[in-house]
């Protein structure tokens, strides 16, 4: 379906050949906005006890369980 008012002249802003002059579309999107909108929260925990208690529990094992294979091999 086409709108009656194609090149009746009717629609504003067009030229006779059907282009636009300039100032008649918006400006293109502004960068003037920076930054965050809202503070981002604080990060203030560290590691809590339970995890660095099961890391240094499986580093303990493991060093054990190698250091017995070294036993092992030597024997």
């Amino acid at each position: 379906m086409t709108s009656p008012y194609v090149g009746s002249g009717r629609t504003a802003g067009l030229k006779p050949g059907g282009g636009i002059p300039p100032g008649e579309t918006p400006p293109a999107e502004g960068s003037t906005t920076s930054g965050i909108s809202y503070p981002e929260p604080e990060l203030r925990r560290g590691w809590a006890l339970m995890p660095l208690t099961l890391i240094m529990l499986v580093v303990v094992l493991i060093a054990v369980g190698l250091i017995a294979m070294a036993v092992a091999l030597m024997v």
